[in-house]
């Protein structure tokens, strides 16, 4: 059973949302929120496994509360955030991705694409495709520096085999062409990246490869948004 927190500031759309999750036999709902404080304080009450969550909030936005709910969080595993919203805008899809979350749909997306939305981010996975991700975040993120000196005590951390792979994870390959990079199996690149995560304290493979360009282990291309 998948639990879920939902966080909109809109009634009609919250409870609309809480009413098809309801409906799902393989979906709990254990908490709404109206607000982005809201969302933190439940979340940390109901420790979810995934959190729908609007950006646009009165208080406290989505994409703050995000932030505030992935670095509190002391649950053994960090809820999965898809943020839901009205809003199509790259920039704000960036922003959440450095915040942690771990995909991005419009609130009229169809009821079936929501429900396996919240499956496959449950699981682990992001919606954004690799190209995407890496898309968004040579385009947004700051212009390439050398890592600061907390990001090199963070990076500090990781073993050589740790710090390989997410440097890998940075370029958007999968675990599956790490491993054949590597001449690894597929589940020892999973346990030195969950490793490398927990040490770095990162929420998913998105938030991973954000991290990866901050502290210069990739470096951007400055495509634009209409380049591949």
């Amino acid at each position: 059973m998948i639990t879920v927190l939902v966080a909109d500031d809109q009634d009609l759309i919250r409870v609309g949302l809480v009413a098809l999750l309801r409906a799902a036999p393989d979906l709990t709902v254990v908490g709404e929120a109206a607000d982005g404080h809201e969302a933190v304080r439940l979340a940390a009450a109901t420790h979810p496994d995934v959190i729908l969550m609007d950006i646009r909030m009165p208080g406290m936005d989505g994409i703050t509360a995000t932030r505030h709910i992935l670095t509190d969080s002391t649950a053994p595993r960090p809820p999965q955030i898809l943020i839901v919203t009205t809003f199509d805008i790259d920039e704000y899809v960036y922003q959440a991705l450095r915040a942690g979350a771990c995909g991005f749909l419009l609130k009229q997306t169809p009821a079936a694409r929501l429900l396996s939305a919240i499956h496959t981010v449950a699981a682990g996975d992001v919606l954004l495709s690799p190209t995407s991700t890496r898309r968004l975040i040579e385009t947004f993120s700051p212009a390439p520096a050398p890592a600061a000196e907390a990001g090199k005590a963070e990076l500090a951390t990781l073993t050589a085999r740790e710090l390989e792979i997410i440097t890998l994870v940075g370029r958007t390959l999968s675990n599956h062409d790490i491993a054949e990079r590597l001449c690894l199996s597929q589940a020892t690149v999973k346990t030195h990246l969950n490793r490398a995560m927990t040490k770095l304290g990162l929420a998913s493979r998105a938030h991973a490869v954000a991290l990866a360009y901050d502290l210069g282990l990739v470096t951007p291309r400055r495509n634009t948004l209409g380049m591949a």
